[in-house]
């Protein structure tokens, strides 16, 4: 009975997780856009923070309340192998993804410059330090500014999705009452705050629900860190790149999780690393899979062609495969 009750209450912390995040997402962006910021500077914080809030929120609960490194870490490293080689595999098996050019040239080399450095702060000192999140965050900041410098060069929003006209001009009746009541400022500051309350307490529900579940079958924080939970917080990048894969967007479904890989390292590890230290024991060779992961991203994409193609799909998967054959038997499960 217990375990139904932990069980249900995952379930339904990974749903407020999801609406939570993508709730506080748009208000805030329909907020900051009213106020007068700057669409370009919206989409470059809120749509990377948006689909890393569930491992953000996750991480920072287990890590100040749980005291727990195997959910905080395995969230990291799990969610960062299942981007790439689970979501990017199926989204492949839909249709080839091409890459895009400022992804070859600054976006890949940083997301395989921050898995190595990831590696690198962990390994030395067997945890990271107040002073290691400091670092990453600084990165992430830098990587936000060179990412501003470049969209305004060349009067570009890189994070920017095509609105459907036929659906905006169907908009008639109650769809155009409701449309209105979305863009007021009451509604989005309820959402706002509703969004949040729901990834705060979503997160809360996730991290001891699973930690019961790991007691329960004798599985240890790290196993469920980098599975269920892993998928769980994954969810918004799933779901996003096989949406835009289906429509023909497939430059979003590959820069979303580029763009969600940079940020679970340096903005999930990094914040949570500047508040309390944080033990790497036991997570090298599920980060050096990560940076392997990353590394046949990287390859696929530099390729001749600059795509992803079926059969890379299927190499993803079947690595996303072995992996989990290899942590499970590890276990004893």
């Amino acid at each position: 009975m217990e375990f139904l009750l932990n069980l249900l209450l995952l379930i339904v912390g990974f749903i407020m997780l999801v609406k939570g995040a993508d709730w506080f997402v748009d208000s805030a962006a329909g907020i900051a856009h009213k106020i007068g910021i700057p669409e370009l500077v919206i989409g470059l914080t809120l749509v990377g923070f948006g689909t890393s809030a569930p491992e953000l929120s996750v991480s920072l609960t287990s890590a100040l309340k749980m005291h727990s490194a195997g959910i905080t870490i395995g969230n990291v490293v799990g969610s960062n192998i299942m981007n790439i080689v689970l979501i990017l595999g199926i989204t492949a098996l839909i249709c080839k993804i091409p890459c895009q050019k400022n992804s070859l040239v600054l976006d890949i080399p940083y997301m395989l410059g921050a898995t190595v450095l990831f590696i690198v702060l962990g390994y030395f000192g067997n945890s990271f330090s107040n002073v290691d999140g400091y670092v990453m965050v600084s990165l992430l900041v830098a990587y936000i500014i060179i990412l501003l410098v470049i969209s305004i060069k060349t009067k570009t929003n890189l994070f920017a999705e095509e609105g459907d006209e036929e659906e905006e001009e169907s908009l008639k009746g109650l769809k155009l009452k409701l449309s209105k009541i979305k863009d007021s400022w009451w509604f989005m500051a309820i959402l706002l705050v509703v969004g949040l309350a729901l990834i705060i307490y979503g997160s809360d529900f996730v991290v001891k629900s699973a930690t019961a579940i790991a007691k329960a079958f004798g599985v240890s924080d790290r196993i469920i860190g980098l599975t269920m939970i892993a998928f769980g917080t994954s969810l918004p990048e799933l779901m996003t790149s096989i949406t835009a894969a289906r429509k023909g967007k497939t430059d979003i479904a590959i820069g979303n999780i580029i763009g969600s890989n940079i940020f679970n390292i340096l903005c999930v590890a990094g914040v949570a690393a500047s508040f309390v230290q944080i033990s790497f024991e036991g997570f090298l060779t599920d980060s050096f899979f990560a940076l392997g992961a990353a590394l046949l991203l990287a390859l696929l994409c530099y390729l001749p062609g600059h795509a992803i193609k079926r059969w890379g799909g299927i190499a993803m998967l079947a690595g996303y495969v072995a992996y989990m054959a290899k942590i499970f038997m590890a276990q004893g499960i």
